[in-house]
């Protein structure tokens, strides 16, 4: 069965007075919600700039999770993650709505994981990012949603242009900014030993990939994994919050598919 161990942290950095970083999590209470339902972490960055940037992202997490737990049970992850985003974007829209006519009084970056059997899900919106760690090397899943990502995608400017970019931090896509919305989903296999970790960017920005997957090590300390990170990205920068999420896979359930039925693989 698919077995797994988190660590989760947050900061309000060096410079601001408040945290506008919320997470939260759906732990399965039983084998068979593991097996049916699975776990799911949440973490949103509230925009900055923005009216209640804390109560946006409190808000697109509450939903999600809450959205997670009355979810059918055994429906596809892959599925299921863009609808309860797109869920959270409506409530989030229309509370903006009813705060200012434009629509833009709240606004969140979100990235959801959800793990069952041996799969992770990744969904996500802004520039709130999944890292996948295996043998000491830390990929993204994500890809940021900002203006200068977008134009480098495009081709229009290089890869420096974009990490010297005045619009590096100038969201493209953001929960409540819009009343429609793409959600950007992905899935990807998980073998015991990995770690996820989700993060926003006040972490991100200032502490690089290598430096990631060396603190994060094999996995035997997270909680105190988590505190190195947040009081590495404090010390390079701490002009943002700083949250984190840490998912370290103990154990997975192999299972193949047979005329769109799961099956165990011994």
């Amino acid at each position: 069965m698919l077995k797994v161990e988190f660590s989760q942290a947050s900061d309000p950095g060096l410079l601001r007075d408040h945290n506008e970083d919320s997470l939260g999590c759906v732990l399965p209470q039983t084998p068979d919600e593991a097996r049916l339902r699975g776990w799911l972490f949440a973490l949103a960055d509230g925009v900055g700039g923005q009216q209640r940037g804390e109560v946006a992202s409190s808000m697109a997490v509450e939903s999600v999770l809450h959205g997670f737990r009355g979810a059918a049970r055994g429906d596809a992850l892959s599925a299921v993650l863009p609808r309860l985003i797109q869920d959270a974007n409506a409530k989030i829209f229309e509370a903006g709505m009813a705060t200012d006519i434009s629509g833009s009084a709240m606004a969140t970056t979100l990235v959801v994981c959800a793990l069952r059997y041996d799969r992770a899900v990744v969904a996500h919106v802004g520039d709130s990012r999944c890292y996948l760690i295996r043998k000491r090397q830390a990929v993204a899943l994500t890809r940021d949603h900002t203006v200068s990502n977008e134009q480098l995608r495009l081709g229009l400017i290089s890869s420096k242009e974009a990490a010297r970019s005045e619009t590096s931090h100038v969201l493209s896509r953001a929960i409540g900014s819009n009343m429609f919305l793409q959600v950007d989903t992905s899935e990807h296999p998980v073998f015991a030993g990995d770690m996820l970790l989700l993060c926003s960017d006040g972490l991100h920005h200032s502490v690089a990939p290598t430096d990631i997957a060396a603190i994060v090590g094999t996995g035997s300390d997270l909680d105190g994994a988590a505190r190195r990170l947040v009081s590495l990205a404090k010390e390079r920068d701490g002009s943002d919050n700083i949250s984190l999420q840490l998912i370290q896979v103990r154990s997975v359930e192999r299972v193949g598919m047979y005329r769109g039925r799961q099956y165990k693989i011994h």
